[in-house]
């Protein structure tokens, strides 16, 4: 069977451009991933969700990192755990992480308005780090309403100052 050179190159030069953009679409996101590393690192993501994180300096291997915790934080809100990332993500997709991003209210401590005002390219890049760390942990324990003990450790959160 004869091949026409067109036909060869045509099919030669295509099949570069498919892997190129397989390759380059992978750097992306590997950017974006060391991007999302960076954003958990600076705006503090660990301090909460990762156990030890905050006491340790930030001496936690990374393979534990996002797994939340079992230390509450207690106020007139009640007990609130911080909530293991990577099983939260795992079960969302990245457009519904950033539908919940930027709609969704929690209690304290977290400072869910840091998220709303989060550049959407800052979000994505949260996401597809958290999802690269892979499913790990278990879930962080219930919310408890005020006036419930909580079974373990739980920082005592000062109250809001009274409005004027």
């Amino acid at each position: 069977m004869k091949y026409p050179m067109k036909s060869i190159l045509r099919t030669t030069l295509s099949a570069i451009a498919v892997l190129l953009g397989v390759a380059s679409a992978h750097a992306d996101d590997g950017a974006l991933i060391e991007r999302g590393r960076y954003i958990a690192r600076i705006a503090g993501c660990n301090d909460c969700h990762t156990a030890g994180y905050a006491m340790s300096g930030g001496q936690v291997p990374e393979q534990d990192w996002l797994t939340g915790d079992a230390v509450g934080w207690r106020g007139p809100w009640g007990t609130t755990y911080p909530t293991n990332l990577r099983l939260s993500m795992a079960a969302m997709s990245e457009q519904q992480w950033l539908e919940a991003a930027r709609t969704q209210t929690a209690r304290p401590p977290m400072p869910w308005f840091a998220l709303r005002d989060m550049a959407e390219d800052d979000l994505r890049a949260l996401y597809r780090f958290v999802r690269s760390l892979g499913p790990a942990g278990q879930p962080a324990p219930a919310y408890l309403p005020p006036g419930q003990e909580p079974a373990g450790v739980a920082i005592i959160f000062p109250a809001p100052p009274p409005s004027r």
